[in-house]
């Protein structure tokens, strides 16, 4: 799917409950913000991500803190791609989110989880916008020696909409690798990376997606 985005703002981290990254809502500061925290969807998506995950063999079952990027990217738009799974998606009526990592068996493995639930349709312009933003990211680099090439990741039959990216390249001058997906079910945007440093297997991925997809149903 190839779709269309500009980033329209991001949301401040407020902090970490039981390993979860909870993302400020109104309150934070925000008078354009139409959403309203939702005591329920939070305490949802909190258990959906605190809970032990049914992921792959070789991946711990407990949830660790929000993944963090280990560079900075020069473009916006592809520092808004990698967003949302650090607990920072785009605020615009954002009712509840959070953000976990899970670490892997192999070198430098890693996922990176966020789950945000929207008022209203506001989930689909933000993965439209989303899509635009990784179309419009070639190239990650930054200072160090990273540079990572951008490809897209075919994706099929994930939730109501999906997008996803292969970067592959060097992570400080060290071979890396960093799978990325955002889709969309129903309200909810869900964002998942990938990492490995000898490399990342598109099943493995493909695996993670389905059990990721199946915590925002649950």
């Amino acid at each position: 799917m190839k779709r269309g985005l500009r980033i329209t703002g991001l949301v401040v981290a407020c902090g970490l409950v039981s390993g979860l990254l909870i993302g400020c809502l109104v309150g934070c500061g925000n008078e354009a913000t139409q959403g309203h925290a939702d005591p329920q969807a939070l305490a949802a998506l909190r258990g959906a991500l605190g809970t032990p995950a049914r992921l792959p063999d070789g991946f711990a079952p407990r949830p660790q803190d929000a993944w963090r990027a280990p560079f900075t990217a020069a473009n916006r738009n592809c520092r808004a791609m990698f967003a949302p799974v650090g607990g920072q998606a785009p605020e615009r009526a954002l009712t509840a989110q959070a953000a976990v990592s899970y670490q892997g068996d192999e070198l430098g493995e890693q996922v990176g989880v966020g789950l945000a639930r929207y008022a209203g349709s506001e989930a689909e312009g933000h993965i439209d916008d989303l899509a635009t933003a990784l179309s419009e990211c070639r190239k990650v680099r930054s200072r160090g020696g990273t540079r990572l090439r951008l490809r897209e990741l075919p994706l099929q039959d994930v939730g109501d909409e999906a997008i996803g990216a292969e970067l592959r390249g060097k992570l400080n001058g060290y071979p890396y690798a960093v799978d990325v997906v955002l889709a969309r079910s129903g309200d909810t945007l869900v964002s998942l990376v990938h990492t490995g440093m000898a490399g990342v297997d598109r099943e493995r991925t493909r695996q993670l997606l389905t059990a990721v997809m199946g915590m925002a149903s649950a």
